[in-house]
């Protein structure tokens, strides 16, 4: 029989649930390996200093969880957790099969071992803690207090941006969020600007609702402060939506300086400004926008690309005026964000989770654009070199949709300007490539060559020339 004796400090809760908490972590963690036989309920409630029948309980509750069971007769055994039940096969992503799967590399989709782990051990702590009932019910439609401040916390942790708990709204995933921004300040029919390059769900969006999108030019430091005057001063705009770190497609991270020029030509104008900064926790030195105009600048970020997409919880971060607005548009388009997503997002938070995440995150960010720098040429590659995906700008004489379709013969999916142009306007030769979206180094390693290959195929590109 081992001598355990559970370390209780700092945990909250019922002292049953603490002692049945401890002796999980323990197991975790290897102090209390898997056959040993734990103290009598009489032994350990008098290292304690607790009652006999609070160690039953714990003890109890323990058992309910598949950690330990006991004999008659014989004791008390760790049994370590219940395994988990067989998953169903998944039909998306795909995993790859074998070396000659293809390598998709549009969407840009972190996959986190960490957030793996830590999930199955979040979602086992709240359904022992005895919230999980309160968390699957209807919640407030902004989230619940709790999870706000989380997320606030969170926000100025690693996005500089520091707000209370009360301009911070939570919504299913960024494109709600800016599903959700656009409905507070536009109606259909209305001009919203945004990037003559930008993110394909902002447009899926505007045609949807009935906005009408025009873009403005970009260049290497993102949007051009006179385009976006001149835009303003024909058009009208309601609102301008623009990615200033890490801009999506091209990978850009716009100056400090000219995010002062937009915010000034955006108050001359009344523009309002909304702000996607779900790249932002990846350069630590890059200042939102909504830190210089908090009051006419609407705040767009989320899990997705930190943390985990799968968990949808995004953040809209509203000037006073306009948080009634978006909490009546939250209720409009989902009613209210799920509260388990929340939960287990806010746990991550307040343990210290979501931050390693975000460390490992950033390492193997930069990891990748090294590796992608190391195979691809110097000269075609663009972008800021910590981003989770490239502007690759082919060279003369390919054309994007027949490096595309090569690419795709050498078995290498990524996406052509053209998917990211607003309107008619005319797409530079040149695709969006993710590095985060394989599954492991090996796999884009082995994507990213066989796009350098295609680029050093001349013939290729000269097929559709008559």
């Amino acid at each position: 029989m081992t001598n355990w004796t559970p370390n209780l400090e700092g945990r909250p809760g019922p002292l049953y649930r603490v002692i049945a908490d401890a002796l999980a972590d323990d197991i975790a963690d290897g102090v209390l390996p898997v056959g040993v036989r734990l103290p009598t309920h009489r032994d350990l409630a008098f290292r304690l200093g607790v009652t006999v029948g609070t160690v039953t309980r714990a003890y109890t509750e323990a058992e309910k969880r598949g950690l330990i069971g006991g004999e008659v007769g014989r004791g008390t055994f760790v049994q370590g957790a219940r395994p988990a039940p067989a998953a169903l096969p998944l039909s998306w992503p795909p995993p790859p099969s074998d070396g000659n799967a293809s390598v998709n590399m549009t969407t840009v989709h972190p996959e986190h071992a960490l957030a793996i782990q830590a999930l199955g051990q979040t979602l086992t702590a709240i359904a022992a803690s005895g919230a999980a009932a309160a968390l699957i019910g209807y919640g407030p439609h902004a989230g619940l207090p709790e999870h706000r401040a989380a997320a606030a916390a969170w926000l100025e942790r690693q996005h500089r941006v520091k707000a209370g708990t009360d301009a911070v709204l939570l919504t299913t995933g960024a494109q709600n969020a800016l599903a959700v921004a656009l409905a507070a300040v536009a109606r259909p029919g209305d001009v919203i600007l945004a990037e003559r390059l930008t993110n394909i769900g902002t447009k899926a969006l505007a045609a949807t609702q009935g906005y009408h999108l025009e873009g403005v030019a970009i260049d290497e430091h993102g949007l051009v402060p006179d385009a976006f005057d001149s835009a303003c001063r024909r058009l009208g705009p309601k609102a301008v939506y623009l990615v200033p770190t890490l801009q999506n497609p091209t990978a850009v991270v716009m100056p400090q300086a000219r995010r002062r020029e937009i915010v000034e030509i955006a108050r001359r104008y009344n523009v309002m400004l909304i702000e996607d900064d779900v790249f932002g926790f990846i350069v630590p030195d890059a200042q939102p926008i909504q830190t210089i105009a908090p009051d006419i600048t609407l705040y767009l970020s989320s899990v997705s690309k930190s943390l985990a997409a799968g968990l949808r919880l995004g953040f809209v971060v509203a000037p006073p005026e306009l948080r009634s607005r978006v909490e009546t548009a939250i209720r409009a388009l989902q009613y209210s964000t799920p509260a388990l997503s929340a939960e287990v997002v806010s746990r991550w938070i307040q343990d210290g989770t979501a931050d390693r995440i975000v460390a490992s995150q950033r390492e193997e960010d930069l990891a990748r654009q090294r590796l992608a720098r190391s195979i691809l040429p110097v000269e075609t590659v663009y972008g800021h070199p910590a981003a989770q995906h490239l502007w690759l700008v082919l060279p003369e004489p390919w054309r994007r949709e027949d490096f595309i379709a090569e690419a795709q013969r050498r078995g290498v999916i990524v996406t052509g300007a053209d998917a990211f142009a607003v309107g008619r306007a005319s797409a530079p030769h040149a695709v969006r490539v993710s590095l985060c979206r394989s599954h492991s180094r090996d796999i884009a390693a082995r994507g990213l060559r066989a796009l350098a290959d295609a680029l050093e195929a001349p013939a290729a590109a000269m097929l559709s020339i008559v």
